[in-house]
């Protein structure tokens, strides 16, 4: 799972595996598989690297 910021600054976290849908309008606006949505302070590139990053440190885990 990420850490996402909400746009009233709340953390929460999102299984990224769930995410269908990223649009930057300009907020970014993930549409997960359900249909929810959630609006967050981070943009869409910033959430490609946030996921990037929890999988390399899982690899890292089961390699090691």
């Amino acid at each position: 799972m990420i850490q996402l910021t909400s746009l009233v600054g709340k953390q929460f976290y999102v299984n990224f595996n769930l995410i269908e849908q990223m649009n930057e309008t300009p907020d970014t606006v993930l549409t997960l598989t359900d249909g929810k949505t959630f609006v967050v302070q981070e943009t869409a590139g910033q959430v490609v690297q946030l996921i990037i990053e929890f999988q390399q440190q899982v690899h890292q885990k089961l390699q090691g």
